[in-house]
């Protein structure tokens, strides 16, 4: 759209976005006014050499074009997506089903429902990842690491290194958590151990988390 208008040459940039706002209704803020480049807000239009006739250009968006920009029309149904999966519980979800249902592992440590254990001396083994390959978990409380062991490899962890501990009991079998250690960014970087005995859960996540003085 194009706007002749009238406008002193001693005003400034952000005078000119004022006028600009009161003929286009584009607030301010969300203007790119250009002539010659981009008009500085402390800059008077002479100053950076505006003649009569001269053409500005001005590229904006209004508040409602970026709420629609931000808003997709199926944003909806995404936030009601994720919070029906908040809702179900962890070990109904279809990823970790197809690890559950194949059964609890035959070497799975004893649990003892209802008790607060400190980790014990040995790993902890008899557990599965979200593959459906056995895996241990060894504490090495004098290197800080955590060593998430399988019969392929041992990944050694900088406990510093892991953001968050989750879990949630498994369902039928309540004395047995699935738990997830966060080693990156986002959900997508959690790391799946199921079948973790209930008794040692809280120290697993003061061991990693770093709060010593709970044990």
């Amino acid at each position: 759209t194009k706007h002749d208008v009238k406008f002193p040459l001693d005003s400034t940039g952000s005078e000119l976005k004022q006028k600009i706002h009161s003929i286009t209704g584009l607030p301010p803020a969300m203007q790119k006014v250009m002539y010659k480049g981009l008009v500085p807000e402390d800059k008077t239009l002479r100053e950076i050499k505006v003649t009569s006739g001269a053409k500005i250009m001005v590229v904006g968006s209004t508040i409602n074009d970026v709420l629609a920009v931000n808003t997709p029309k199926d944003a909806a149904q995404q936030d009601a997506k994720a919070e029906e999966n908040k809702k179900e519980p962890l070990c109904r979800q279809k990823q970790h089903r197809k690890v559950l249902d194949k059964g609890k592992p035959e070497d799975v440590m004893p649990s003892v429902k209802g008790a607060q254990e400190r980790l014990p001396a040995v790993p902890l083994s008899g557990m599965y990842n979200k593959s459906g390959g056995k895996v241990r978990l060894t504490f090495k409380l004098e290197q800080d690491q955590l060593w998430i062991g399988t019969k392929e490899r041992t990944e050694k962890l900088p406990m510093g290194s892991i953001k968050n501990v989750v879990s949630e009991p498994i369902e039928g079998h309540e004395d047995y958590h699935m738990m997830a250690f966060q080693l990156g960014p986002t959900e997508a970087s959690y790391y799946w151990v199921y079948w973790v005995p209930t008794q040692y859960v809280d120290a697993i996540k003061d061991t990693v988390l770093g709060k010593w003085q709970y044990f």
